[in-house]
C-alpha cells in the first residue's frame, strides 16, 4: 500500500460548501423552498446555487437535513413505490423480485429489516427459483420470537456469483431505502444473512457495504478473495457445518475465525463476531444456524464509528461511513484508516492510498463551532473552525439516501503533488 506524503487540507467550498458568506436562515430556507418547488428534472444542481454554500448553525443543519431527506423519500416513493407494491424492483435493465413478511410488534423507533439471500448459483433458472422459494420461509420459526421484516430477494441473474455481482449493491440500497420510506424500518437495524451461494454473497457484501448493516451472518458459504478488515464496527456471525468440505468451506471458516479472533484481540470490542462450526453437520445444518438471527438482532449500527478501516473491494464504493474517495481515484485493495476524537475535537488520518480524501463531519462527531485539529499520521496539518452548509448535506445525502450518513461539512485532503490542479 502506498503512503501519501504530508497532506495539505483544502476547504473546497465550491465543491462541498464548507464555507461561504453570511446569510439569514430565512434567506437560505426561501432559496431551498424555491428549489424544491421545481420538478426534479428542472432543478439546477443545488451546489451551484449561492445560498447552498452559506454557513449554517447546528439547528439549521438539522432542520435542512430533515427537509432534504423528506424530499428524497417523496421522490423515491414516486419512482419506485409501485414496484415495491408489486414486489419486483427494476434497475438498469435487471429485475429483482422479492418477498417479505412482518414479525412482532412495530417498535416506536422503527422496525428491523433482515435481508436473506438464497442459495443456488450457476445453474438452471428453475433451480434458483426453488432456492428462492425455500429461502422465503427458511427462518420463520427463528423470526417468530423476534421483531422485524424478513425480506428474501430473488437474485437478478443465475451466475455463480449471483449475490456479489456489481449491481447487487445498488439493488440493496434501493431495498433498504424503500423499506425505510414505506415500512418504517430503522436504518440502524438492517441485517444481512444468506445460505450457501447466499453465504458467498454475505462474505462479500458484509465488508464492502459495512456502513449499511447493523450485523451480518454468513451460513455455509465461501469467502473467495474477500477480506474481513472493513468489518470493523460491523458484528459478523459465521455458521458452517464442520463436515462441509466442498471447496474447503469448513477450512475457510476456521481461517476466518483465526483472522477475526486476531482482529478483535488487537482492537477489543470493534470486530465483534460469532463463529460456530456445527459438529456432525455437512452443507445442510438442519437450521442450527438459525441462532444467528437472534444474535444479530441484539446489535445496532453506529453510522459514525470513531475509527474506520476501509479496504476497497473490486466492486468500488466512493463512500464509506464518514470517508470518501473520488471514483476515478479508487484502487482495488486500497486501504484508508482514520479516527476522530470528540474530546480532543480532532481527526487523524492514519493511512491513505488516494491523492484526494474526503472527510465528512457532523455535530455528533465533533464540535463544529470550535476549532478542529486535522492530522495526518499524527502530524497537524490544520487547526481551524469549519462551516456547515446545505450543499454538503445534499451531496452526502444523495448517494445512499440515508439521513444517518448525511453530513453538513466535508473536508478535502489533497497531497502536495496534486495541490492546485
Amino acid at each position: 500500500m502506498k503512503l501519501i506524503p504530508i497532506l495539505t487540507i483544502v476547504i473546497a467550498s465550491t465543491l462541498f460548501g464548507c464555507s461561504g458568506s453570511e446569510a439569514t436562515s430565512d434567506e437560505i430556507r426561501k432559496g431551498l423552498e424555491n428549489w424544491l418547488a421545481k420538478p426534479v428534472s428542472e432543478r439546477e444542481p443545488l451546489g451551484n446555487l449561492e445560498f447552498s454554500k452559506r454557513p449554517l448553525t447546528k439547528n439549521e443543519a438539522e432542520n435542512f437535513t430533515t427537509i432534504l431527506f423528506e424530499d428524497k423519500q417523496r421522490q423515491l416513493i414516486k419512482d419506485y413505490g409501485q414496484q415495491w407494491a408489486s414486489r419486483e424492483i427494476s434497475y438498469k435493465g435487471m429485475k429483482m423480485p422479492f418477498f417479505y413478511q412482518k414479525f412482532g410488534e412495530e417498535p416506536t423507533a422503527g422496525r428491523s429489516l433482515f435481508i436473506s439471500l438464497h442459495g443456488g448459483g450457476n445453474t438452471r433458472p428453475e433451480n434458483n427459483d426453488q432456492q428462492y422459494e425455500n429461502q422465503k420461509h427458511l427462518y420463520d420459526q427463528a423470526m417468530s420470537s423476534l421483531e422485524g421484516i424478513y425480506l428474501a430477494p430473488r437474485a437478478p441473474t443465475n451466475t455463480w456469483n449471483l449475490w456479489h455481482e456489481n449491481h447487487i449493491d445498488d439493488f440493496f440500497t434501493l431495498l433498504i431505502r424503500l423499506s425505510v420510506a414505506l415500512e418504517n424500518v430503522n436504518p440502524n437495524k438492517v441485517y444481512l444473512l444468506g445460505y450457501s451461494a447466499g453465504g458467498d454473497g454475505v462474505f462479500q457484501l458484509a465488508p464492502r457495504m459495512a456502513d449499511r448493516w447493523a450485523a451480518a451472518s454468513m451460513m455455509a458459504g465461501h469467502p473467495n478473495e474477500t477480506s474481513p478488515l472493513s468489518l470493523k464496527n460491523t458484528p459478523f456471525a459465521l455458521h458452517m457445518g464442520a463436515l462441509d468440505a466442498a471447496y474447503d468451506r469448513n477450512l475457510k471458516a476456521k481461517e476466518w475465525k483465526t483472522m477475526l479472533d486476531s482482529l478483535e484481540n488487537n482492537a477489543p470490542g470493534t470486530y465483534v463476531h460469532q463463529v460456530v462450526l456445527h459438529e456432525g453437520k455437512g452443507h445442510w445444518m438442519e437450521l442450527e444456524d438459525a441462532a444467528a438471527l437472534s444474535w444479530m438482532s441484539t446489535h445496532k449500527r453506529n453510522p459514525i464509528p470513531e475509527k474506520i478501516v476501509w479496504k476497497q473491494d473490486d466492486r468500488h464504493h466512493p463512500d464509506f461511513y464518514w470517508l470518501g474517495v473520488p471514483e476515478d481515484l479508487i484502487e482495488t485493495g486500497g486501504e484508508v484508516i482514520a479516527t476522530y476524537s470528540r474530546s480532543r475535537n480532532e481527526i487523524n488520518v492514519l493511512s491513505n492510498y488516494s491523492s484526494i480524501l474526503k472527510i465528512y463531519i457532523n455535530d455528533d462527531m465533533l464540535d463544529l463551532d470550535a476549532p478542529i485539529t486535522v492530522k495526518y499520521q499524527g502530524e497537524i496539518i490544520a487547526e481551524k473552525t469549519f462551516k456547515r452548509s446545505l450543499s454538503a448535506i445534499y451531496n452526502t445525502l444523495s448517494p445512499k439516501g440515508d439521513a444517518e450518513l448525511s453530513f453538513p461539512c466535508v473536508l478535502t485532503l489533497i497531497d502536495n503533488d496534486t495541490l492546485g490542479e
